[in-house]
């Protein structure tokens, strides 16, 4: 696997990781939930400076917002206990299917 998927995987992750600490957080006002929501979109950001250098911003950009997206509306279903109607759970699909799509079939996408 090329090392800017690396960082990409990594990005996503991390960015996670700040969301879920941003819903813990409750609007920044418990410390630890806070610091970590700091230091986990930091390093989003960071690694993801690092995938632009081999990747396309909007590409890179389309990965790391649509998975982010699928990863927190599963964190919030399972920990949060957060609802997703058919209508969501379709839309969710779809976005799954666009990252296939750019990444099966697109010239801009690099492999």
């Amino acid at each position: 696997m090329p090392v800017h998927y690396l960082y990409l995987i990594f990005a996503v992750i991390a960015e996670t990781i700040g969301t879920s600490a941003l819903q813990a957080s409750q609007q920044f006002t418990r410390l630890w939930p806070s610091l970590l929501v700091i230091t986990a979109y930091g390093a989003a950001f960071y690694l993801l400076s690092l995938t632009l250098r081999t990747m396309p911003v909007g590409i890179m950009y389309a990965i790391w917002s649509g998975l982010g997206i699928v990863l927190i509306a599963i964190i919030g279903w399972l920990v949060f206990r957060q609802t997703l109607d058919a209508a969501a759970v379709v839309g969710i699909g779809l976005i799954l299917a666009g990252i296939v799509v750019i990444q099966l079939f697109s010239n801009t996408a690099t492999h």
